[in-house]
């Protein structure tokens, strides 16, 4: 008799557990509930994104790192067609690595890299003033994965189909590299 009122307040205890993990869990909502602007100044609403598997990166043309812009493109161009998207955010947060206005940024991205992916306006992924967008990805109340800083330009989020934030890669890790790659593919 004893075991299994034990068993039976284990179970109960595991479960009650389980449904409040999975309570919290309910409580974040997805990334299709940001509108944010494109880099001509349209609306640009995340809800046509969904499932689709999101990579969101912050650029900036004139880093160390821009580069990547080549790189990005090339898995963009290779997943596209495969429910797959990227979205790129220009920021100026990294000493000032990115001061021009968004048609000059939009020029730098198609004539040196033939960027076709979506591009939005440049917003702060950092400080007082970031961007909702950036809110939602850097903290886990509103994410539901885990609490982030942007430390610099082309730190990847990727988003799952369900549009839930499911990995966070830095800056130095390239848009190629096999952990991306083998996430876009599902192994």
């Amino acid at each position: 008799m004893k075991n299994i009122f034990f068993t039976t307040l284990i179970v109960s205890l595991l479960l009650s557990v389980s449904l409040g993990a999975q309570n919290k869990k309910s409580d974040v909502k997805p990334i299709y509930q940001f509108k944010v602007k494109d880099i001509n100044g349209q609306n640009f609403d995340f809800k046509e994104l969904e499932g689709k598997k999101i990579m969101i990166v912050n650029t900036a043309s004139k880093c160390g790192f821009t580069k990547q812009f080549k790189e990005l493109q090339e898995v963009y161009e290779t997943y596209k067609d495969q429910n797959f998207v990227i979205v790129g955010f220009p920021s100026n947060d990294f000493m000032n690595q990115d001061p021009g206005t968004n048609e000059e940024i939009l020029e730098f991205c198609t004539t040196n890299f033939g960027v076709n992916f979506p591009m939005m306006s440049k917003i702060n992924v950092t400080g007082k003033k970031k961007a909702n967008i950036y809110k939602y990805l850097t903290d886990k109340d509103l994410n539901g994965y885990e609490s982030t800083s942007v430390n610099w330009n082309f730190q990847k989020y990727l988003i799952n189909e369900l549009g839930y934030l499911e990995k966070v890669i830095g800056t130095k890790t390239s848009p190629d590299d096999d952990e991306i790659i083998n996430w876009i593919e599902g192994k």
